[in-house]
C-alpha cells in the first residue's frame, strides 16, 4: 500500500512542471493532441496569441495561420513532418486574436507514451519579429555599403574609361570622316570596319559597367571563376596605369564556386586597387586562380577551395600595420583617398562565404593575398550574373 506522503512526492513532479510552464511568458508552450487540436494552454501562450485558454482550447492550431499558409496546406505539412520525423520546426508569420500578425520561430516535438504510442505533441512559439526586424535593418545597410563601394570602384575607374571612350570616339570620327573623303571602296569599306569595331566594344565596356554598377538583391549562386576573373580584368585594366604590368594566370578547369558574383567582383577589385596603390612607379601586379586542397593550415578549413591570389611588388605593409588592415574604417591612406572598408568587406565576404583571406607582406618586398572560396560540390552550370 503507497502512503500519501509517498503519493504526495510522486505527483509533485508533474505538478511543479506545470506550475513551470505556467510561469513562462515568453513562449508560447502549448499541447496538441496528434490530430493538430489544442489540449493545454500556458500564460505566455495567451500574451503571445492573445486567447484565453477556453477561447483555444479544442481549436485546431491552424487557427494561427495566416489565411494563405492554411490555403496552401501549411500547418498540415508542418504536422505530418513532426509526426513522422518526430520533431518539426518553422519560421514565418502567425495571426494574434486581434488580426495582427508577427514573426514566430515555432518547434513541434512528439510526444510518446511508455508503449511508443503518439498520444500528443508539444509546440513552442516564440515571437521573434523585432529579430527579423534588425536582420533585415542590418541586410539593409550591408547593401547600402556594398552599393557605396561599388560607385566609390566606379569612381577610380573612370579616369581610365574616359581616355578609352576618348580613344574609340576619335576612331569612329577619324574613320568616318576618311570614308566620306575616299572614292576606294575598299578603303571605305576598311574604315567602316574601325567604326564598326570601335563601337561593338564601346557597347561591351558600356554592358559591364552597367552590370557591376546596377543596384539589385545580392544573389548567391553558382559561379564560374574564369568568367568573373574575364569580367573583372575589363573592368580593372582601365583603372590601372601603364607603368604597372599586370599579369593574370587561371587554371584551366577550375570547379564552380557558389557565392554571390557581383561582392566577390567588388571584393577582387578591392584587392586589386590596394596593390595599385601600393606601387610607386613601376611595378607588377600578379592575379592567380588555383584549386588549394585545405587541411587546416589556414583558419582550420579542410577540404577543396579555389584560390584568389594578388601579389604586388609594391612598399608592402609595416609589421605594426599588418594586424589591423582588416578593421573596419582603418586606412594608411591619405584623407579623400580610401574609407578604410575595402579590405573589411573583404574579411567579411570572405567569411561569410565559408572561406578565409590571409595576407603575406613585408616591408620594400611586396604583398601577397589569397582569398579562399569552397568549391562547390553539385557542378551545375554557372550562373555568373551578367
Amino acid at each position: 500500500m503507497v502512503s500519501a506522503d509517498c503519493l504526495d512526492h510522486a505527483i509533485m513532479p508533474a505538478h511543479r512542471y506545470e506550475q513551470l510552464v505556467q510561469s513562462v511568458v515568453d513562449y508560447a508552450i502549448y499541447m496538441l493532441d496528434p490530430t493538430g487540436h489544442v489540449v493545454s494552454w500556458n500564460a505566455g501562450a495567451q500574451r503571445i496569441k492573445g486567447y484565453r485558454a477556453d477561447e483555444v482550447i479544442g481549436q485546431h492550431f491552424s487557427l494561427f495561420f495566416t489565411p494563405q499558409d492554411r490555403t496552401e496546406g501549411r500547418p498540415e505539412r508542418l504536422l505530418r513532418q513532426a509526426l513522422e520525423q518526430g520533431v518539426a520546426q518553422d519560421e514565418g508569420w502567425r495571426v494574434r486574436k486581434d488580426g495582427t500578425q508577427f514573426w514566430a520561430l515555432v518547434g513541434l516535438d512528439v510526444i510518446r507514451d511508455d508503449q511508443g504510442q503518439v498520444v500528443g505533441l508539444a509546440k513552442v512559439t516564440r515571437d521573434i519579429t523585432d529579430r527579423r526586424e534588425s536582420a533585415l535593418q542590418l541586410d539593409a545597410m550591408r547593401a547600402q555599403l556594398f552599393q557605396a563601394q561599388k560607385l566609390e570602384a566606379l569612381g577610380q575607374l573612370t579616369g581610365g574609361l574616359a581616355h578609352d571612350f576618348n580613344n574609340m570616339l576619335t576612331i569612329i570620327i577619324s574613320s568616318a570622316r576618311l570614308a566620306l573623303a575616299t572614292q576606294d571602296p575598299a578603303r571605305a569599306q576598311r574604315m567602316l570596319q574601325h567604326i564598326l569595331d570601335a563601337g561593338q566594344r564601346g557597347t561591351e565596356l558600356t554592358q559591364q559597367l552597367l552590370s557591376f554598377a546596377r543596384h539589385r538583391k545580392l544573389d548567391v549562386a553558382c559561379v564560374a571563376p574564369a568568367n568573373l576573373i574575364a569580367a573583372t580584368r575589363g573592368l580593372l585594366e582601365h583603372a590601372l596605369p601603364g607603368s604597372i604590368d599586370l599579369r593574370v594566370l587561371v587554371q584551366p578547369d577550375l570547379p564552380l564556386i557558389e557565392v554571390d558574383a557581383g561582392q566577390l567582383q567588388m571584393v577582387l577589385l578591392n584587392l586589386l586597387f590596394n596593390a595599385r596603390d601600393a606601387i610607386t612607379g613601376q611595378g607588377r601586379i600578379g592575379l592567380t586562380v588555383d584549386v588549394a586542397e585545405l587541411a587546416g593550415e589556414v583558419e582550420g578549413l579542410r577540404g577543396g577551395f579555389v584560390r584568389f591570389e594578388v601579389e604586388d611588388n609594391g612598399e608592402g605593409i609595416a609589421p605594426a600595420v599588418l594586424p589591423r588592415i582588416f578593421e573596419p574604417f582603418f586606412t594608411t591612406k591619405p584623407f579623400g583617398k580610401g574609407t578604410g572598408l575595402g579590405l573589411s568587406q573583404v574579411y567579411g565576404f570572405a567569411r561569410q562565404s565559408g572561406g578565409a583571406i590571409c595576407v603575406d607582406s613585408e616591408p620594400g618586398r611586396g604583398t601577397c593575398m589569397q582569398l579562399y572560396l569552397p568549391i562547390h560540390q553539385d557542378r551545375t552550370d554557372s550562373q555568373l550574373d551578367r
